[in-house]
């Protein structure tokens, strides 16, 4: 069976935009990066161990090919020093570690930040992989056609419906928790072919580049974190983080990330020099509905036009959350919707709830304080506390 990983450039966008911001301002930050399964699988992922080292050893044998460099030195926001790192770059075997406990799979990244932090995405989606071989191929594919084809014909309905203010559009944002890479290309292929109208691009920069479509993605959660080890006083790293992100891209890549210490706190942050920097926020976690009308509200407080800014939604999405959230917002904002796992993982099998987080940078801990249950992680509850004091965030039950 040929190898998981087909090509370096099959990861999220968001990936090599904060791994060129990284590079440029902290290229020498030491970082700890640790695989979790949020959900009970199955059969224990232990069992994967050997597949999962094998895949990890292909891995750190590619390189970026010369078509995949042009492709990203294209990009405009994609600096040509930035492109010059990756013709050298390769994954070390060493950074990365695989082990059983117990049925648990244990999977630890540690080093240079610059040389572990694009683990991830490939290690996400290599142990989907695995996990999914074991099940039937053949049934989850039928199931999974048949749910696509009904998502094209709900979109197909809801083109009929009268023209809000602000159009509908969504992004594929599966590459991480998807059944299979020729899954997500089936189902990103056949999107684009169908609904073009609304499906707008994909966080997958291979297939980005392969069907000639936008890659989706500004940044995530451990760009913000690591900034509360940089040296910044804690109480000033959301604006440290930002700052750094306007200096680098200099009106690109306008998205800002919310959640890392809950959407009260980034608010504080977010005054009107960030305000009229960035175009829009993503919503990663909490209540949609409220983080929304928290973001608009703010917007109207700064006496800026909400015509102006985008809102980008993208927990846990499926497309009829998505178009109640459109109808909700489209007349007061333009909107986006980030579809992850509803896209790439829909066959009829539970998916894994998997993560591979940033637990500690330059030898300190660093946490997010998520606005939903289940998604704070950080192994130093001293910190934790201290961070949610400093942001006056309450514990999420």
């Amino acid at each position: 069976m040929p190898p998981i990983v087909r090509s370096l450039l099959e990861n999220d966008l968001y990936k090599f935009t904060m791994w060129q911001a990284l590079l440029h301002r902290h290229p020498d930050a030491q970082t700890d990066y640790a695989f979790l399964c949020r959900n009970t699988p199955a059969y224990p992922l232990a069992e994967l161990k050997a597949d999962v080292e094998r895949e990890l050893d292909h891995l750190c044998m590619l390189s970026f090919a010369d078509d995949e460099l042009d492709y990203l030195r294209g990009l405009r926001f994609i600096k040509s020093d930035f492109v010059d790192f990756l013709t050298v770059f390769r994954f070390q075997r060493k950074f990365i570690t695989v082990q059983a406990d117990g049925p648990h799979l244990r999977i630890d990244a540690s080093g240079p930040q610059v040389h572990v932090m694009g683990f991830e995405i490939y290690v996400l989606f290599i142990v989907n992989e695995l996990y999914f071989r074991r099940f039937d191929q053949q049934a989850a594919l039928r199931t999974g056609r048949q749910r696509l084809a009904e998502k094209i014909a709900m979109l197909r309905a809801f083109s009929a419906e009268p023209a809000r203010r602000h159009r509908f559009a969504f992004f594929d944002f599966g590459v991480r928790r998807r059944f299979s890479g020729a899954w997500q290309e089936e189902v990103v292929a056949t999107l684009d072919r169908e609904v073009p109208e609304f499906f707008k691009g994909t966080s997958n920069v291979y297939l980005a580049k392969k069907y000639d479509l936008v890659p989706i993605g500004t940044m995530a959660h451990e760009y913000m974190q690591s900034y509360q080890s940089f040296g910044v006083r804690l109480r000033d790293f959301q604006k440290a983080a930002l700052e750094d992100w306007v200096q680098e891209y200099r009106g690109d890549l306008g998205t800002a990330l919310t959640d890392v210490v809950g959407m009260d706190a980034f608010l504080a942050d977010f005054d009107l020099y960030f305000a009229k920097l960035f175009d829009g926020l993503r919503h990663d976690s909490g209540d949609p509905v409220v983080w929304g009308e928290k973001a608009l509200a703010h917007y109207a407080k700064l006496r800026i036009d909400t015509h102006t800014k985008r809102l980008v939604f993208s927990d846990g999405l499926d497309l009829p959350t998505a178009f109640s959230l459109y109808h909700h917002f489209a007349d007061r904002c333009m909107t986006g919707f980030g579809i992850g796992t509803n896209l790439s993982n829909d066959v009829g099998l539970e998916p894994l709830n998997i993560v591979m987080k940033l637990l500690s940078c330059n030898g300190q801990a660093v946490a997010k304080l998520s606005d939903s249950p289940g998604k704070t992680m950080c192994t130093d509850q001293t910190f934790l506390a201290y961070l949610r004091q400093v942001f006056h965030h309450p514990a999420v039950l």
